[in-house]
């Protein structure tokens, strides 16, 4: 697992919040019609972004490397490699939240922290939540991930997969749903700026709200595993790529929406091929 990435399996979620987000989905697409909203919002998307081909062969490469089976046109790769030649390149960055190995590198102020003044943690993962609180402490997150979303550009990537969206949920309501789309919106600004399309991950209760964020389509981890495709099918005219960890998952997925969207089986680690723990089924 590269220093840079790590991968987060979806955590529970519920059919009601899956149908929580379905309504949001749906007030917010009345919403903007009456306030012609053309679905981006805040952050124009230039001509020169390019947009994942819809239905196309995925595969999920967050956690390393490897050369793609046939029929992918999609990859998802983490920051620290560089893209597949020829394919539709997705670059993962976790952006809401520090990895273990570079909290050090986070000036103090930039951890949130609570009442006692102790660092807010995602325990799954042992990773710090970053403070998008106010807007000066926003736009100096920003600036570092953006640098980062640089990388993506210059290494040749189209688009960029930017993780922990949902991380105000795990925030002890420190943080809010307002405060990551005002933080998403700057980082979807930047990503357009470099011709970067720029991906929701998962947090389908915001998938209404993807034009205010300025998002351009989803990668979802276990929609068929929680019903939670059609959320992000409408959200995003099924511009949607999904990762599965579980065969039951996947048939689900498949079931429904495996010639719409771009679907495929992995393990939780997202391993490499030759590795005892290598999993990767479409059917």
């Amino acid at each position: 697992m590269p220093p840079t990435g790590v991968h987060r399996a979806g955590r529970p979620r519920s059919a009601l919040g899956a149908l929580s987000a379905a309504l949001l989905v749906a007030v917010t697409a009345l919403a903007g019609c009456s306030s012609g909203d053309d679905g981006r919002g805040g952050s124009a998307k230039p001509a020169a972004v390019r947009l994942p081909p819809r239905g196309a062969g995925f595969d999920y490469q967050i956690g390393g490397a490897y050369p793609p089976p046939v029929g992918v046109r999609i990859v998802s790769r983490d920051r620290s490699d560089s893209p597949a030649r020829g394919l539709y390149n997705i670059c993962y960055v976790n952006a809401f939240q520090a990895q273990p190995a570079e909290r050090s590198s986070w000036p103090a102020d930039l951890l949130l922290r609570d009442a006692h003044g102790r660092v807010v943690i995602d325990e799954d993962w042992n990773e710090p939540l970053l403070d998008i609180r106010t807007p000066a402490k926003r736009e100096r997150v920003a600036r570092r991930v953006n640098r980062w979303i640089d990388g993506c550009a210059d290494k040749g990537f189209d688009a960029v997969e930017p993780d922990n969206y949902d991380s105000y949920t795990r925030s002890h309501r420190l943080l809010g749903a307002a405060d990551a789309i005002a933080f998403m919106t700057l980082l979807s600004r930047h990503a357009h700026s470099r011709q970067l399309a720029i991906a929701q991950k998962n947090t389908a209760e915001l998938a209404g709200r993807r034009g205010r964020a300025g998002l351009d389509f989803a990668v979802a981890e276990e929609c068929g595993q929680y019903d939670e495709c059609e959320v992000y099918a409408k959200a995003f005219d099924d511009r949607v790529v999904d990762v599965e960890y579980t065969d039951g998952g996947l048939r689900a997925a498949r079931a429904r929406w495996g010639d719409r969207l771009s679907v495929v089986r992995r393990d939780r680690d997202v391993s490499t091929p030759g590795t005892a723990a290598y999993v990767r089924k479409v059917r």
